[in-house]
């Protein structure tokens, strides 16, 4: 994608070309006399060195305009993820879509559709493993935190189960200083070097600022340590309208613009041409309730519009959407699913998280997982289009058959009538009432968990080789011994 450029916009369009420019002009603004804080002493000698002007009692960083577009000008344009077996997974780039599950959620729900409680390691392994087997969500994410993991491994450790458990490519991130360093050394193990990692990313590091213009000193670190291995990373800003950014969506915007460009500016720094996604996690906060509901309407909003900003840079653009706030799997859940996920797609993209989260992305449950992959299906045939191709259309089949014509079975037809629309599993239910009853009746959460219970029966993913799993665990032992940690639950052993 070019940089500055309106070629890119998506089919869903919030902004005009010139609300764009104004709000890239009042980004370099904000930038330029307010500033970020950064809480590491590191990002800002980085920095400074770079010519922004540092104040270093209060930590804040302001940055003249060029410096910001200069840094824009060198971060790629395009990201191609590959899986732990060196396969072409998802191309992040223009307006292509891909969805991953939610991350980082906090509780698992049980198959009952009701009970929940804090999620695990074997948690994480069976999302995976679902996961593995849907077609239309192309990424892996490290979807649970891992209470039964000590938290100082605990990023270390999801990326490790989720290594195990599937090859397709993996969202990540740390909560630590050592985390991505860590990482690193898992992932180049999967792709046979350092270098080798750098030329075929595994994996996408998130990497959250706290609202309003602040990135901590994890967060500052996690930014350079990725620049400086070479890994893709992904700003998450959290606009959180009248909390956390102006009550306003473009005052919302606003503030995502100046973090994510900040982020950007530090990678660029510390390694010129560092791959950076322009993600988000934008909410709208509930003044009623003292909620952040990320599948309100005004949520995937600002999502569509910041995704506008991040293809006017040329950049990679990411948010959480296809998901829902509802506290089970209902009604609420569907449509807001279902509406945000859509918006998303039509917006362009191009990483979308949330499939299979509920409640404010604190809950993942399996059966939520395999119905948003239907959801995932149907936008991503909507992404599709309309073919107008000359065999599509069929001009001559038409005037050939004229009135009354019967095409059911036409050799058209048959070569069209698979690959034109979108074919569900059965959880989506398609048949007529009378043989609904005759096959039982069941709703669609139960048509889910029967899904889930024949995947995890089934299922296989594709085996890590034994030379790969063994330095794997090598590894993974070693860094928990750094900690004097033992007996972890999925192994190494």
């Amino acid at each position: 994608m070019d940089k500055f450029s309106f070629k890119g916009q998506p089919k869903l369009r919030l902004l005009t070309d010139e609300q764009i420019r104004l709000m890239h002009e009042k980004a370099l603004y904000v930038l330029e006399h307010a500033g970020v804080k950064f809480e590491s002493d590191e990002a800002l000698k980085i920095l400074h060195e770079h010519g922004a002007q540092v104040d270093f009692n209060k930590h804040v960083v302001r940055f003249k305009p060029d410096m910001i577009n200069e840094a824009v000008k060198k971060a790629p344009s395009s990201i191609q993820l590959y899986s732990r077996d060196g396969e072409p997974a998802a191309l992040l780039s223009g307006n292509l879509v891909h969805f991953d599950p939610g991350s980082a959620a906090i509780k698992f729900m049980e198959s009952d559709g009701k009970t929940v409680r804090k999620s695990e390691a074997r948690d994480l392994a069976a999302i995976s493993r679902v996961n593995d087997a849907l077609g239309n969500i192309a990424l892996q994410s490290t979807s649970v935190v891992c209470y039964d993991v000590p938290k100082m491994i605990g990023d270390s450790y999801r990326l490790y189960t989720l290594l195990k458990c599937s090859p397709k490519a993996i969202i990540t991130g740390a909560f630590s200083v050592h985390g991505i360093a860590h990482m690193r050394e898992m992932l180049a193990v999967m792709a046979g070097g350092y270098e080798q990692l750098k030329q075929k990313p595994i994996a996408v590091f998130d990497i959250c600022p706290s609202p309003p213009l602040k990135w901590t000193h994890i967060s500052s670190r996690n930014i350079i340590d990725c620049a400086r291995f070479g890994l893709p990373l992904e700003t998450v800003s959290m606009p959180m309208p009248g909390a956390a950014s102006p009550a306003t969506l473009s005052g919302s915007i606003l503030v995502h613009t100046a973090e994510t460009l900040s982020g950007l500016v530090l990678a660029q720094c510390v390694s010129p041409g560092t791959p950076v996604i322009y993600g988000g996690a934008p909410v709208h906060f509930d003044m009623r309730f003292g909620t952040t509901p990320l599948s309100a309407m005004e949520a995937t909003m600002i999502a569509a519009a910041y995704a506008q900003m991040g293809k006017y840079f040329g950049l990679p653009t990411h948010t959480y959407a296809g998901l829902s706030d509802a506290k089970v799997i209902d009604t609420q859940a569907g449509l807001e699913t279902g509406m945000s996920g859509v918006v998303a797609q039509l917006a362009g993209i191009n990483m979308i998280s949330g499939a299979g989260a509920l409640d404010f992305v604190s809950c993942i449950s399996l059966e939520k997982l395999v119905i948003d992959n239907e959801i995932c299906g149907l936008a991503l045939r909507l992404d599709r289009g309309v073919d107008c191709s000359e065999e599509a259309m069929a001009a001559e089949l038409v005037a050939r058959l004229g009135p009354g014509g019967d095409y059911l079975t036409t050799d058209h037809t048959f070569a069209w009538f698979k690959k034109e629309p979108y074919t569900p599993s059965p959880v989506i239910d398609r048949r007529d009432r009378n043989n609904w009853v005759t096959e039982g009746g069941k709703d669609t959460f139960t048509r889910a968990r029967e899904q889930v219970e024949a995947i995890l029966k089934s299922h296989q993913p594709k085996p890590l080789d034994e030379i790969r799993a063994k330095e794997l665990d090598r590894i993974t032992a070693a860094i928990a011994g750094q900690f004097n940690i033992s007996g972890l639950p999925l192994g190494p052993v």
